[in-house]
């Protein structure tokens, strides 16, 4: 074979198995600047290239998956007061009817809804 036309296989399929993977990129970037994630997480590209050969092994039917494994959000947490068996609310850095920065008076924290019957 001619050296000059020979590709990567990356670069078979006119170039879709590389654009897969590019495509899958741009998710692990957006997935790194994402301030919701944690930012020293480990992402991952996977490319899972199947070759299937037919009976004569003459001719390769060639498959890619690129797929991405992104770091999660972090969490989020909240605490709650249990003050008696049918209120909870909960904690906030605030004191219902004190006045806030802004003039505005503060509400009174929210308090959490208890389903005691499943329906």
């Amino acid at each position: 074979m001619d050296s000059g036309i020979q590709k990567s296989i990356l670069q078979m399929a006119r170039g879709a198995i590389q654009e897969r993977a590019d495509y899958e990129m741009s998710s692990l970037l957006n997935n790194i600047l994402d301030p919701n994630t944690s930012a020293t997480a480990a992402r991952k590209l996977t490319i899972t290239l199947t070759l299937k050969p037919d009976d004569t092994r003459q001719n390769i039917t060639v498959s890619c998956v690129a797929t991405s494994k992104l770091a999660a959000t972090n969490p989020v947490t909240t605490a709650l007061y249990v003050a008696d068996e049918d209120t909870i609310v909960e904690m906030v850095p605030q004191i219902p009817g004190q006045m806030a920065v802004d003039g505005t008076e503060q509400d009174a924290p929210p308090m959490l809804k208890l389903v005691k019957t499943a329906m």
